[in-house]
């Protein structure tokens, strides 16, 4: 499996939105992978990992053929992984003669509501032709494709039951573990004895311990990362990455590698392949 990373940034991106930060100005003189778009990523380049509005910039940059992808993985609500008004316009007659004639679209009921009114609200008769809501359950593995998923719950937002995913093919398994804070204990203990080849950690906060939930930081990080070694989850071979930034952190990218590398740790950067 392959994995690319097409925005590695929380919601604001970063630099932000209307913002003149000295973490957001220090991004801009930078340039390069300090620049980074909201949060998506892809497997295989057939596999999405949410929808962000930054999605249609995404498939340019990086040449993703959007009409070949049949299966969008969603972690949960926010608008910056999930943007409905976008999934429209994969019916006619906004989009024809794709390879991929319909898109499922797996996510927890949050997700599933939220699709089921953008579709009802389309004015589109034939929308669901193109659009499928598919509702995971936690904890349960599915058959997606090439690929069984597992979704597992995340520490992210009480209101919802937000999901963090295994991802699984030909003997390769990846945790892809964005928004969350460290794990809750009913994922610790899904995962255990379960051996990862990768696992992409959120590290909103950049090298600051953050102790609210919701998202981590690298000393955070680095406490999943010891538990799942202890666990049997993760050993010397399976490659740590962090994700998901925010400008909060005040540490760019070219700041924050080092300590990362320091780990054994990857920073992810906005077009990222990575082979699991």
């Amino acid at each position: 499996m392959n994995i690319q990373y097409l925005g590695t940034a929380a919601y604001e991106g970063w630099p932000a939105l209307f913002c003149k930060c000295e973490a957001c100005e220090e991004a801009r003189m930078a340039g390069g992978r300090n620049i980074r778009t909201r949060s998506q990523a892809v497997i295989d380049g057939t596999l999405l990992i949410d929808m962000p509005p930054d999605t249609y910039y995404h498939a340019l940059t990086y040449n993703i053929d959007l009409s070949a992808i049949g299966h969008l993985l969603i972690t949960h609500s926010h608008e910056d992984h999930f943007y409905p008004s976008d999934m429209i316009a994969k019916a006619e007659p906004y989009a024809f003669d794709g390879s991929a004639p319909s898109l499922q679209v797996y996510g927890n009921e949050a997700i599933v509501k939220m699709l089921e009114q953008a579709l009802d609200s389309s004015g589109l008769d034939d929308v669901r032709k193109f659009i499928t809501p598919v509702y995971l359950k936690p904890f349960v593995p599915v058959e997606i494709g090439e690929y069984v998923v597992t979704p597992l719950l995340a520490d992210h937002m009480p209101q919802e039951k937000c999901y963090i995913y295994i991802i699984e093919k030909d003997g390769k398994r990846l945790l892809y573990g964005h928004d969350t804070g460290v794990f809750p204990e009913a994922t610790f203990e899904y995962i255990k004895g379960r051996r990862f080849d990768l696992v992409s950690l959120d590290c909103t906060f950049g090298p600051t311990l953050w102790e609210h939930g919701g998202h981590m930081g690298l000393p955070n990080n680095l406490a999943v990362k010891q538990r799942m070694e202890q666990m049997g989850s993760a050993d010397g071979q399976t490659q740590f990455v962090i994700n998901h930034f925010s400008h909060n952190s005040k540490v760019i990218h070219d700041q924050l590698v080092p300590h990362a590398e320091k780990h054994g740790i990857i920073t992810a950067y906005d077009g990222m392949m990575l082979c699991v």
